[in-house]
């Protein structure tokens, strides 16, 4: 993994050190909370419905053992013993007092670690697959890209004040793990004749405004990535709008301009840049490439591993759903599921960090990664090694078997913290989750993905969930809509709304109507929700989540 050079380490030491003078200032009166609010922003301290809230950046979902006891450290030190691990691969605390934050920002850089670009209207943390340089179906590892990327980004001078936040993916995989199509601008690593370049997407994103990115370049050379992203940002910030706030994203730059409009001006603007970049930026690459060597890989027998399968139930299942095949023969990749029945999703007590860091050190090559499903990875366990990793997790309740599965939600904070929610996520989460286990069902109905958001941001991503939960206000009363089709891989689209919503007493039976009627529709135990949706289209599911329509219509 990438290590600061000094100028990095001297960079934000020097920043923190003015963080804690302007929150000096805050604290004595000198700095009204309008003054404040921006300088906060900039350094990823938002003001919650409750308390502050400090977002942590983890570049591209990764993290050493010795970090990740760091942020373990943090919670119990200056929050309440946990942390929660967002859809943007960082974490939050969401209870600090301001006065400890720039404490808390020191210890982040001791362990070259900050909060920079977690907020504002500028580019943010830049996100990538959770398995990336370990997956067997890789092209090549998208974290070196991703940190040229950080690099280049980060206090870029032109793009501080952009129209509105803005964000980018990128994978190395054909198959899609980073849901690039819903990105500002989504990078998808592609070879042509033997050369690697890039699928530029750009335009998508949800919110109030769903959209999924279009294809602004099929193959875009590896060399030509930093100024061709410097073009498309530059013609966004001149043509994004900058009067209504629900308006200001580039998806809606390209839709009032048309992709080919912006697509030309990109196209001008890079030819005027293009030069001013010669090649420098492929020399950083490299050296940050080196960062990224992969690890010496063990040779050993995984009999225990064959055995253990073969004798243990519960070791079997959680092997079915949460391990996935990696590059190297012998070794798979583990996926921690943050997702407990009657749990919050994302959340990991400190003691949990703890575990996980020493489970990665021990036994991973030391390394983590948080994915954007706010789950914990292992990226690198030899087989042999398994039934131990098992064990330690299972008695510090991380052992749960259902990735992938229907207890496996995504889900913001809701109106539990956020103070922009219009209704809660996480009970509604942990209701849908206990309500399966109940019926002892999830392993049955097989992959489904439910996401839910608590307010229009969307920041539960539920518009690509194949069961998607909006919460929202009415009069007063949570309101939860439905929304069914969604998906976030390379063959992304935004979910179908199903009808009228539900009350928070009416949420959970009607969520146990739809998968029940797909347990009878589907053509074969293995076609899963979405394909039988597909299949049949949104009527068979509407009829069964309101079947008091039905009635009357009868």
């Amino acid at each position: 993994m990438y290590k600061y050079t000094d100028f990095d380490s001297a960079f934000i030491k020097e920043r923190n050190a003015q963080f804690r003078s302007q929150v000096e200032r805050r604290i004595d009166g000198s700095l009204t909370e309008d003054e404040f609010k921006p300088l906060r922003l900039m350094n990823g301290l938002y003001l919650q419905l409750h308390a502050y809230m400090l977002r942590v950046a983890i570049p591209y979902g990764t993290l050493s053992s010795r970090q990740m006891h760091v942020l373990a450290d943090i919670a119990d030190k200056w929050d309440k013993g946990y942390g929660h691990f967002t859809t943007r691969q960082n974490i939050q605390y969401n209870w600090p007092q301001l006065r400890d934050v720039p404490d808390m920002l020191d210890a982040l850089g001791e362990v070259q670690m900050h909060a920079i670009q977690t907020s504002g209207n500028t580019i943010r943390n830049v996100t990538a697959d959770h398995f990336a340089g370990a997956a067997a179906d890789e092209i090549a590892d998208p974290r070196p890209v991703a940190e040229l990327i950080r690099q280049w980004s980060t206090d870029h001078p032109e793009f501080q004040f952009l129209p509105r936040k803005f964000k980018v993916a990128v994978t190395g995989s054909p198959n899609d793990r980073a849901v690039t199509k819903a990105h500002d601008i989504g990078l998808r690593m592609v070879e042509r004749d033997g050369e690697q370049g890039f699928e530029v997407i750009v335009g998508g994103g949800l919110g109030r405004t769903p959209m999924i990115g279009k294809v602004l370049r099929d193959f875009l050379p590896r060399e030509d990535l930093l100024p061709y992203l410097e073009a498309i940002v530059s013609v966004y910030n001149l043509l994004g709008r900058r009067d209504n706030k629900y308006k200001a994203r580039i998806k809606i730059t390209v839709h009032e301009n048309g992709l080919e409009d912006f697509g030309a001006r990109v196209e001008e603007r890079f030819a005027l840049i293009r030069p001013q970049f010669t090649g420098v930026d492929q020399q950083l690459l490299a050296g940050i490439e080196a960062d990224f060597a992969g690890p010496q890989f063990k040779s050993a027998p995984e009999t225990e591993y064959h055995d253990a399968r073969q004798h243990y139930p519960a070791f079997r299942a959680w092997s079915d759903t949460n391990l996935t095949e990696h590059r190297v023969p012998g070794y798979a990749i583990v996926t921690i599921s943050l997702k407990a029945h009657g749990a919050t999703p994302g959340d990991a007590t400190s003691a949990q960090m703890r575990l996980m860091a020493d489970l990665a050190k021990r036994y991973g090559h030391d390394e983590l990664r948080i994915s954007h499903e706010q789950n914990v990875i292992l990226p690198h366990v030899h087989k042999s090694d398994l039934p131990s990793v098992y064990s330690a997790l299972k008695a510090a309740g991380l052992g749960t078997a259902n990735v992938g599965l229907i207890s496996d939600i995504i889900a913001c904070p809701g109106m539990d913290y956020c103070a922009l929610a219009t209704a809660r996520s996480i009970p509604i989460a942990q209701e849908i989750a206990t309500r399966f286990d109940e019926l002892k069902l999830e392993h049955d109905v097989g992959p489904l993905k439910i996401k839910i958001s608590g307010c229009i941001n969307a920041c539960g991503h539920h518009h690509v969930g194949h069961i998607g939960i909006l919460g929202l206000d009415r009069a007063g009363v949570e309101n939860y809509q439905i929304t069914l089709g969604g998906e976030g891989t390379e063959d992304a689209s935004i979910g179908e709304r199903a009808g009228p919503g539900f009350s928070a007493d009416e949420i959970i039976p009607a969520i146990e109507r739809l998968v029940l009627a797909y347990l009878d529709l589907r053509s074969e135990p293995g076609e899963t929700f979405l394909q039988t949706y597909r299949r049949l289209g949104l009527a068979p599911f509407k009829a069964a989540l309101y079947p008091e329509a039905r009635a009357n219509a009868a």
